[in-house]
């Protein structure tokens, strides 16, 4: 097989494919056609059950890549611990999952808001439309990340279920070309990103439950490697005591009596106390320091 380049149907930037000399266009794993066929003929009980079971692949693929996911977090934390920044970039389903996941840090753990930044491409828009040939476009992602100013000491991971989106493929070439550590996320093996990313996480997650639909499976598997960067990296930079999230924003009821909890076990004192010293240091750390040496109060 051999790698090759199209021109994209929008005019804007190029696919990337694996063409087999015998056999034409190579299909990779998430565009293969998957073992349940027939789905909407079967009763609605099977077609649940083996939409259910199918997604075991997605946990399978994750658990192969481990060793992959710990030597990015390997070369990412130091980096971080320097004050760098982390940046996901994808199109589509990927560029959502590496948004959501970056907006979820700062309430969780505390951090500034652009410690870990998703970009999507076609904008925040894209959220929720799709942009017509916005991932094609291969100078996209780095013209998108130039008001962020990135530096050397920051990381961009390259989020693509496929391994060959444009828009994620000409972000790592030009994070690299800048000095930015690279990572990418992808499902596919043998990709363009795998080849582009100094540090691939690869979770070949094989066919979808419904051809192509790579939201599924390859959709899934993308979140837990999200959640074991971000969760990680926010452990190893200390927001995280025990199992604890004392660096968490306090920003609903909830949250607040989840913070008073958190102050009244692991300070022995009472929830009166633990509330007293929440409203006076105003965030879960500092109050549990404050009252370290007055358990039982």
């Amino acid at each position: 097989m051999e790698l090759v380049e199209f021109e994209g149907l929008s005019g804007h930037g190029q696919y990337f494919c694996l063409v087999n000399e015998f056999e034409g266009p190579y299909l990779p794993p998430t565009e293969q056609e998957g073992p349940v066929k027939n789905l909407e003929q079967l009763p609605l009980s099977d077609l649940i059950r083996s939409m259910h079971d199918h997604s075991d692949a997605a946990h399978t693929a994750v658990s192969k890549c481990l060793p992959q996911i710990e030597a990015f977090l390997e070369a990412l934390i130091p980096r971080m611990q320097q004050g760098g920044r982390l940046f996901y970039i994808g199109a589509g389903t990927s560029g959502r999952l590496g948004v959501v996941d970056a907006s979820e840090c700062p309430p969780t753990f505390g951090v500034a808001q652009d410690t870990v930044q998703g970009w999507i491409a076609g904008g925040d828009g894209a959220l929720r439309v799709a942009v017509e040939g916005a991932e094609d476009d291969m100078d996209g992602a780095w013209k998108d990340l130039k008001s962020a100013l990135p530096a050397e000491n920051d990381t961009l991971v390259g989020i693509a279920a496929s391994g060959r989106t444009p828009y994620v493929i000409g972000g790592l070439r030009a994070a690299n070309a800048a000095g930015l550590l690279t990572g990418c996320i992808t499902c596919n093996p043998d990709s363009i990103a795998e080849k582009e990313a100094q540090f691939p996480m690869v979770a070949v997650t094989g066919p979808e439950f419904i051809t192509g639909s790579t939201r599924l499976n390859a959709g899934t598997a993308t979140k837990l490697i999200l959640n074991l960067i971000t969760t990680t990296a926010m452990v190893q930079l200390g927001h995280v005591r025990g199992s604890k999230m004392i660096d968490m924003q306090l920003s609903n009821l909830k949250l607040v009596e989840r913070g008073v909890r958190m102050i009244s076990e692991a300070t022995g004192c009472s929830a009166t106390a633990a509330r007293a010293a929440l409203d006076s240091a105003g965030n879960v750390r500092d109050a549990i320091d404050q009252l370290s040496g007055h358990a039982h109060t």
